[in-house]
């Protein structure tokens, strides 16, 4: 692979964890870093970028107070002939966040960027400059691509832990200098309160770092922010963050476990019981505290393309805002399904339009692998397979008409990457071995948890034939970070052949599994 070798990085935090002996923060840190109250504005928070492209990209930054974002940018970090872009108020409307775009960046290029917040009663008064670094995409094929991806954060009661380093994983992540990060969900965890420790089953003890607002499901605007919050406390993140551009999608526990529109709760942990209430609370939050391009239109939508240059498109979906209610899914109709009429629509254009090599539809919940939801004593399905190996029914209709689309318009170089189920694998769906014959073969790699509970290998349905070629689960549920099985995706594309390399690494890097899969082939 032609990757480039990327410049040193340099450190670009400005303490973060100064409260680490101490487990439980106060309330003051939920809404303002104490350290940062002197009479400029600070970003104890870090930076984030996002959505990045060939010539594009998203800065994202938080105040401890009101402030101007002011983002400069340069070819090099000593920040000679900077260029400068003013940005947006940061107020309390927004919990003192705010995201800046910036345009005509040239491909291919690291940029170095860094966040200044000034007062905006005085903009000679600033806070110490926050700095960052990206590479935008390549505009020349030759250049190669390198992304990682994973999801499931601080899940099931397993938070930051500073006598396990914290999220070690990003170290990991970070040492291979990928060109960007996709998130595959899970970003949170806002019905898993985090207690301060847990008991092991070896006898040891997990210690968290806890705030008030991990204490308890989030319901209020407030308590769905300060699970955003929670996360970047966590050193190892927000070095991660300033270096890694990520591409952000969301699943179910960025508002409740397994939910879908319209549900109403019977959870007692919840005074408000609409999952509308709460979803809308939980997008505002979720597009405060995250870089992404489509969340400032009009519309909001997560689902969208992002586009890094002629090797790869990215279609990241939504199947949480557009579903149908989650049920048995053996309806022999179902034009709703888990993606909704539009968003299907929207992504069979992308892809007939798209023409990079490589098209990779990131899922935020896998096609075969059977995720039950048995939250109110039924045997619901939450995912696409219900078990059934037969015939397409319920949401699986949806999915068999896109794989027929994909093959019948010739659609070449399609690769389906998701997280959500906590353990890692590599599927591949061949129409020899399913119910539903009319698709060509392709693979389906699943990767995470990043920091949260690691579960047993889910069951697989047969309607579209897949085969587990490589899996690693426990055989216990809820295996805490500390017991291992804590997964990320690795993503090699090469410039001058095109070839497409996956490999399935575990906490540390180890390597587990490689799949080579070659271009412009409609299925392999």
């Amino acid at each position: 692979m032609s990757h480039r070798p990327f410049p040193g990085r340099r450190s670009v935090l400005r303490g973060s964890l100064a409260a680490s002996a101490a487990l439980t923060l106060p309330t003051a840190l939920g809404s303002a870093p104490a350290f940062a109250l002197s009479g400029r504005p600070e970003a104890g928070w870090g930076v984030q970028t996002g959505d990045v492209t060939c010539d594009s990209g998203l800065v994202w930054v938080r105040s401890d107070r009101p402030a101007r974002m002011i983002v400069e940018t340069s070819a090099t970090e000593s920040f000679r002939n900077a260029r400068r872009w003013h940005g947006p108020l940061l107020g309390a409307d927004t919990d003192f966040t705010g995201t800046t775009r910036l345009r005509g960046l040239p491909s291919g290029e690291q940029i170095h960027y860094r966040v200044l917040l000034a007062d905006p009663d005085d903009p000679r008064r600033t806070g110490e400059p926050v700095t960052g670094t990206f590479r935008t995409a390549s505009a020349r094929r030759r250049d190669g691509i390198r992304f990682l991806w994973s999801g499931d954060l601080a899940g099931q009661g397993w938070g930051i832990n500073p006598d396990f380093g914290g999220y070690t994983i990003y170290n990991a992540m970070g040492a291979l200098d990928p060109d960007f990060f996709l998130c595959s969900g899970d970003n949170i965890y806002a019905d898993g309160p985090i207690t301060s420790s847990v008991a092991l089953p070896d006898g040891s003890t997990w210690r968290n770092i806890t705030t008030p607002e991990k204490s308890k499901v989030a319901e209020t605007l407030a308590e769905f922010r300060g699970n955003f919050r929670y996360n970047l406390l966590d050193d190892s993140l927000k070095r991660f963050n300033a270096q890694v551009p990520s591409i952000i999608q969301w699943d179910d526990h960025e508002v409740t476990n397994n939910w879908y529109p319209g549900e109403i709760l019977g959870d007692a942990r919840y005074t408000e019981k609409s999952v509308d209430v709460l979803a809308s609370r939980a997008r505002q939050a979720f597009s405060e505290y995250f870089p992404i391009s489509t969340l400032r239109r009009p519309d909001g939508r997560v689902y969208r393309t992002v586009r890094h240059g002629p090797l790869l498109d990215v279609f990241v979906l939504d199947m949480r805002t557009y579903r149908n209610a989650n049920s048995t899914d053996d309806q022999a109709t179902d034009a709703q399904g888990i993606l909704g009429a539009e968003q299907l629509k929207w992504l069979k254009g992308e892809l007939s339009r798209s023409r990079a090599v490589w098209k990779v539809i990131a899922s935020d919940m896998p096609l075969g692998l059977v995720v039950p939801d048995t939250g109110d004593g039924k045997p619901n399905i939450e995912a696409v397979a219900q078990g059934d190996p037969g015939a397409p029914l319920g949401r699986e209709l949806q999915i068999a008409e896109l794989l027929r689309f994909i093959k019948h318009r010739r659609i070449t170089g399609t690769v389906w990457l998701t997280a959500d189920v906590h353990h890692t694998s590599a599927q591949h769906y061949q129409p020899s071995r399913a119910a539903f014959t009319d698709f060509e073969p392709f693979w389906e790699f699943v990767s995470g948890p990043l920091n949260a509970g690691a579960f047993p290998a889910s069951a697989l349905d047969n309607t579209f034939g897949p085969e587990r070629v490589f899996v690693k689960a426990p055989t216990a549920s809820n295996v805490s970070p500390a017991g291992g099985y804590q997964f990320f995706g690795e993503v090699d594309i090469d410039g001058p052949s095109g070839e497409l390399t996956v490999r399935l690494r575990e906490q540390d890097g180890t390597v587990l599994f490689t799949q080579v899969l070659q271009p412009g082939r409609v299925g392999q």
